[in-house]
Parts: structure tokens; sequence; C-alpha cells
């Protein structure tokens, strides 16, 4: 006999090509599907989901297209070659690449692929906090970049909560735009601090390059 948790998961919504990895489930508290996202990695769903994430330093750019109901979240932890350039040199993560500016090509150039306008897209921005004990504010040059981004792409920001010295835990509905975010003053552990440091020694040896153009 089936469980009730493999019945769930056996109702999955399709996920979109590309996406199949991605961690997802049934939120029970807020009964809907959720896929939550880490460093590195962005989602966008065509479905009534929830994407979830939990973020320090990185940035999570929430972008749809409002008049469709669609679209999705990134996580990227560096901001693009033209600012690592300037600002990143002789400090703990060096010149790493354009991951920020990768995360938002992507995530954007899937919307449009799916039928999405770039006329209707709008975002919401989460995260930049600064909560490493480095000097580098890696937090401050994610808003900076992700900022400029938009507006070089002319994508209206309607919602922002950036920046602080606490990490952040957001859930964002594309098929409405609600966006839900908690401060996370107290973490049981060391673990997320961690976690982020190694992140940002890994891009340091593997810089991510960019392999797509936008629409």
């Amino acid at each position: 006999m089936e469980t009730d948790s493999t019945v769930l998961y056996s109702a999955l919504p399709p996920a979109l090509p590309g996406f199949e990895k991605i961690t997802r489930y049934w939120d029970t508290k807020h009964s809907i599907y959720a896929s939550k996202i880490i460093q590195g990695q962005y989602y966008v769903s065509m479905n009534n989901e929830l994407i979830t994430t939990v973020l320090g330093s990185c940035v999570s750019a929430c972008i749809r297209d409002n008049q469709l109901g669609f679209g999705g979240m990134n996580h990227f932890m560096l901001p693009g070659d033209k600012v690592t350039k300037d600002h990143w040199r002789g400090s703990p993560v060096s010149i790493a690449a354009s991951y920020g500016t990768v995360a938002m090509e992507r995530l954007i150039n899937v919307i449009l692929a799916h039928g999405g306008s770039r006329g209707n897209l709008e975002a919401k921005l989460f995260g930049g906090g600064r909560v490493l004990n480095i000097t580098t504010d890696i937090g401050k040059y994610n808003i900076d970049f992700v900022r400029k981004y938009l507006i070089n792409e002319d994508i209206k920001v309607v919602a922002e909560d950036l920046g602080g010295d606490h990490p952040r835990k957001v859930l964002y509905f594309p098929a409405t735009g609600r966006a839900l975010v908690k401060k996370l003053f107290r973490l049981h552990n060391d673990t997320f601090f961690i976690r982020e440091r190694e992140y940002i020694d890994e891009l340091q040896k593997q810089p991510v390059k960019s392999d797509v153009e936008l629409f």
C-alpha cells in the first residue's frame, strides 16, 4: 500500500526540461508543491508551486510574467565580471567570473522561451546580507549588481528586502507574485556559514562562465 508521501510525490506537477534534479516536495504548511533551490541553482515553474531558498550574502531575483502568472527564482553568490574585476582583487573571493550574470540570463531566458513577454516581467529581490566575517562585503556587491542589471534590462522591481546582517528564508509564489521573508536571527549551528564560505572557495577554483545570450 502506498504511503501518503508516495502518492503526493507521484502527483508532482511536471517540471520544465532541465529542472528534473531540483528538490521538490509537498509543503504541508502552505498546502502547495514546493521547489527548494540552493547556491548556483534556479527554477522556473509554470504550475501553482512555491519556490524557496535560504540566503546569506547571496541574492535571489524572483521574476515573473505578471500577465501569464508564471516565473521563477535564482540564487547567486557573486556578481558579474565588470564588478568583480574592479572590486574583488586582493579579497578572499578573487575574480570568480560572472556568476550573477549567468543566473539572471538563464532565469529570464527560460521565462521568455516559454511564452513570457519582456514587457510583462516584474522582479522582487532578496538577500545580500553581510553575514560572513570577511573584509569584502559580498552582499553589497551582489545588491549593486542585481539592481543595475535590472535597470539595464528595463525590468521593474516591485519589492525588495536586501542587506542587513542576518540570513533570511524566502518563499516565492510565481503564480501570484506573493513573497514571504523570514529573518533568521538564530541558527542552531554554524553549518550555513561554513557552506557559504566553502561555496565561495569552490567558485574561486572553478569560475562559472556564461554560455547563453539574452533574447
